[in-house]
């Protein structure tokens, strides 16, 4: 069995990062207005999935995902190793220390 983490885009542009073992049941709720967060964000948009052997595999992305910046999660979409790697080095690494 796959897991698939999936990536929604809400009506407001806020990103919705989830996982599950069932897409198109989990999506049915969504677009259904089950879950909460996204509930009063409709209508969605699936903007990206992942796929992973383990359960645990998609929790511990998912939970990587949530703490990052939008920029970086659409980098990472985008598969731009380049500018997560930016991103990841934030503001304060390019100032000088003097």
């Amino acid at each position: 069995m796959a897991f698939s983490l999936y990536i929604l885009e809400c009506a407001d542009a806020s990103l919705y990062i989830g996982h599950t073992d069932d897409l198109d049941k989990r999506l049915q709720q969504h677009d259904a207005g089950v879950e909460c967060y996204t509930a009063s964000r409709r209508p969605l948009k699936l903007v990206h999935v992942e796929e992973f052997e383990t359960r645990y595999e998609a929790l511990v992305m998912e939970r990587k995902l949530k703490g990052w910046s939008r920029a970086k999660k659409l980098a990472w979409m985008r598969g731009d190793w380049g500018r997560i790697s930016e991103l990841a080095r934030g503001r304060h690494r390019h100032e000088r220390v003097r």
